[in-house]
């Protein structure tokens, strides 16, 4: 048996839960108004950049080997290891074999969905070549769904991870 609640007028009118609202929403304005920007949770972004900590994962990377060739041998370990499905790799095989040359396959295409991923590392830790990092850049923007795929060009092209 539901019991009904009989709700009194100013209940029904709303008014005294209005003001509570607003009484905490200026209490803020004022607090903010007169904290010094040092101290305000928010940053003037293109003026200001917020600093992050060296463990965030921002926008990847592919490095390179000291002749300028990616480092990935399209072993496919980050694509596996990717929980949202989010990495793309086309191999090729590696037709002049050469005994300074230890690969035999390298990524004819590398592509990240940027739109899909999730930014965990995962990918970043089942790489035993330590091709793929994510560096601290945040700053990514994109004006259409195009943009969001990521090539291997633009991700060696990527700068490299801030150190402090």
């Amino acid at each position: 048996m539901k019991k009904e609640v009989k709700l009194s007028f100013w209940d029904r009118l709303y008014l005294p839960a209005i003001l509570v609202g607003m009484g905490i929403t200026i209490k803020h304005f004022f607090k903010n108004l007169f904290t010094p920007p040092s101290k305000r949770y928010t940053v003037e972004f293109p003026e200001r950049k917020k600093d992050v900590p060296e463990w965030y994962r921002g926008l990847h990377r592919l490095n390179t080997r000291d002749d300028g060739s990616v480092k990935c041998v399209a072993c496919y370990c980050c694509a596996t290891a990717c929980p949202a499905d989010a990495i793309f790799i086309e191999a090729e095989d590696i037709d002049d074999l050469d005994e300074s040359y230890p690969r035999e396959k390298r990524p004819k295409q590398f592509i990240i969905d940027l739109h899909r991923c999730i930014f965990c590392g995962f990918c970043q830790e089942a790489c035993p070549e330590d091709a793929i990092v994510l560096t601290n850049e945040y700053e990514i923007t994109q004006l259409s769904r195009d943009e969001g795929l990521i090539t291997m060009e633009e991700l060696i092209k990527t700068p490299k991870k801030k150190m402090d």
